[in-house]
This record gives C-alpha cells, structure tokens and sequence, in this order.
C-alpha cells in the first residue's frame, strides 16, 4: 500500500531526476546516443544527479515503479553508492518490475565486489530454470563482467552445454524462432559499455564536488 505522506516528496523526485527528456527510456535503450556532444551531456548529467541526489529520495524512487528504479539504479552505479546495495540485490530477486532488472544489474557490476557477484549468482540460479520475463541476459553479462575484474569464474557453474544459461537460452529462443539469440559476450560487452561510460562521465565532473 502506498505511503501518501511521501507522495510530494516522491513526485519532485520522479519530476527531478526519472522524467526529465524520459531520461528512463534512454537508460532503457542502452548503449548511448550516437551524436558524441549529446552523449557526453547526457552522462555529465547523470554524473551530476548522482551525486546530488540524497538517500531519502533514492529510497522513495526504490520503492515505486521500473522507470523510477531503474533510474535509481543507474544514479547509485554512477557514483559507486554501494550502501544501497543489498537493497538492489532484494528488488532484483523480487524480479517484481520488468525492464528496472537491467539497471540492477549494471550497479552491482558497477559496486564490483564479492557480494555483489554472489547477489548475481543466487538471482541467476533462482530464474535461469525460469522462461518467465526477467533480466537473465544482464545478469549473466554483469557477473561475467565481474569475473574478470574480480580473477573469479562463479559464472562458469552456469555454462556448458547442459548449463543453466544454455538451456534457458535453447528454452527462451527454441530453433524455429527467429530471433537471434543474445551471447554471453553481447550482454557482458554491453555492461563493460556502460561502466566505461560512468568512468569517462565520474572523472569529467570538477574535483571539488
């Protein structure tokens, strides 16, 4: 049930940092814009929010819907807010809002840490024998990222031809469909993508923030 006593300070958050140019959807649509000027303000932009937005109100946009969390996600990835981490870790196994996974995702390989990996590791042994909408292909990506940054393989438990990972992606995209399945190495390009991009756009802000 919602808390209404929160709900203006929960509107100047969404209105302040979530819809703004639908900002979300840009976030959603990863990787970035084309046009370099574009690009680099929008990340100069994202890096500035990080920073200023406050843990009530990362907490208030948390608690609402995939475009609010999604948003959080990515302005606490940002600025490497590990404090919000477990917090991410219980929303992306709630598994509760489509699209926001992906941003839960890209922070805890952001965080970078043990924990973080091990948070990736119980989503993926909870939803990889499930077909039903979630955030598999991120997940995997993130902690395949992590695995090289960290020296780790708690990815490998999932590969090989009768792994996890392979059966969802034969369960999920079966022979006479279409669609081009996603890779291990596609969805760990596009984590490694976008923590370059929050690097570049962290260091460009001024020294004395």
């Amino acid at each position: 049930m919602r808390d209404h006593r929160h709900e203006p300070a929960l509107n100047a958050a969404v209105e302040t940092y979530v819809t703004p140019g639908r900002r979300y959807l840009q976030l959603l649509n990863t990787p970035f814009l084309s046009d370099p000027a574009q690009r680099q303000a929008f990340g100069r932009a994202l890096a500035e929010d990080s920073v200023r937005i406050t843990d009530d109100e990362l907490e208030l946009l948390f608690g609402y819907e995939w475009r609010a969390q999604l948003t959080a996600s990515w302005l606490v990835a940002f600025a490497r807010r590990a404090a919000h981490g477990e917090r991410i870790g219980e929303l992306l196994l709630a598994n509760k809002r489509i699209y926001a996974g992906r941003g839960f995702c890209f922070a805890l390989a952001r965080f970078g840490t043990e924990e973080d990996a091990r948070l990736l590791v119980d989503y993926l042994h909870a939803f990889l024998p499930r077909t039903d909408r979630g955030e598999q292909d991120s997940a995997m990506g993130a902690l395949s990222y992590l695995d090289a940054r960290l020296g780790t393989e708690h990815s490998a438990r999932f590969l090989g031809e009768t792994g996890l990972w392979s059966r969802w992606l034969h369960a999920r995209f079966p022979p006479d469909r279409a669609d081009v399945p996603v890779s291990l190495d596609q969805s760990r390009d596009v984590i490694r993508t976008q923590c370059s991009y929050a690097d570049h756009a962290m260091k460009a802000l001024p020294s004395e923030r």
